[in-house]
């Protein structure tokens, strides 16, 4: 029998204590098991700073997703339950799902078979940011519009900032001088204070970091990852005005979205909040993840 050993993604360290790591081989057999139709294409795992998932490129054309931990193995059937219904009416593409598998050979939790998305992550990768701002901004204009009967619960994003609170200020206190603590509570504070949305949830992505676009022939084509789809606060979805916007970009995406300053503040909050408990977690065991939350940190404390 072919166990889940081997290194998970392109870390030494497993990421999360409770992690079932994953390898090549053992996506054969339960290919080969489950659906034997895609049995004879070469594997490969991707190289990626995705916490939740182990992805693996099954020949050209498509992709096995393996969720490293309980806490992800739900999102397979969220999103094959949602992103075809979603699909039709936005303007960039998503994942397509075409098959659930099942535990199997040890390994616990349903995965799944996706249409292989071509691009690169957007992080360097856009040839005009402007541009871009502007399409990313029409998606989330889209989504926002959809109807949100049904939604999924949240599971963690989109909620009032205060839920964040307790984890933020534990977090900064792990981190020490590896921040400036003081700065990042100051900045806190502030998105603390103001109002929550007032208007009704709407559809939020919840996750808009820049590994989870994609970018072709330097434009933005496709959103990936609705782990955390829900119904929720729109401000949660202004995260890349700091993860991958600058300057007039930023600008340029805010306006585009009629981003008010509170909602521009909660946004803030939320980018703060996600790289700050992020650091302490993954410190050791994703450096893709810590660059990134360091850089999103600091363009977020320029701005205090």
């Amino acid at each position: 029998m072919t166990a889940p050993f081997g290194v998970a993604g392109p870390y030494r360290a497993r990421m999360h204590v409770d992690e079932v790591v994953t390898d090549a081989s053992f996506v054969g057999a339960l290919l080969a098991r489950q659906f034997p139709q895609w049995s004879g294409l070469t594997i490969a795992a991707v190289p990626s700073s995705g916490t939740d998932h182990a992805i693996y490129r099954l020949g050209d054309h498509l992709a096995g997703r393996l969720p490293r931990i309980a806490s992800a193995a739900g999102q397979s059937a969220k999103e094959a339950e949602w992103l075809p219904r979603l699909a039709p009416h936005l303007p960039l593409a998503l994942p397509v799902p075409l098959a659930i598998g099942e535990p199997d050979l040890g390994y616990p939790y349903p995965w799944a078979v996706y249409e292989w998305l071509p691009g690169d992550p957007a992080d360097g990768t856009l040839g005009d940011p402007e541009q871009a701002a502007v399409d990313l901004a029409a998606f989330l204009l889209a989504l926002q519009s959809l109807d949100t009967t049904g939604a999924p619960a949240r599971a963690g994003r989109g909620g009032p900032l205060a839920e964040r609170d307790d984890a933020v200020r534990s977090a900064v206190s792990q981190l020490g001088n590896r921040v400036d603590g003081r700065a990042v509570l100051r900045a806190w504070d502030e998105s603390l204070r103001v109002p929550a949305s007032a208007g009704p949830d709407r559809w939020i992505h919840g996750d808009l970091l820049p590994g989870n676009l994609l970018v072709r022939q330097g434009r933005l084509s496709a959103v990936i990852d609705f782990g955390s789809l829900a119904a929720g606060d729109p401000a949660c979805d202004l995260q890349p005005a700091w993860h991958l916007f600058r300057g007039c970009s930023r600008r340029t995406f805010l306006a585009e979205l009629s981003a008010d300053p509170a909602a521009r503040l909660r946004g803030r909050g939320w980018v703060l909040s996600q790289a700050v408990i992020a650091l302490p977690y993954y410190w050791d065991t994703n450096p893709g993840i810590v660059r990134q939350s360091l850089r999103a940190l600091d363009e977020v404390l320029a701005e205090g």
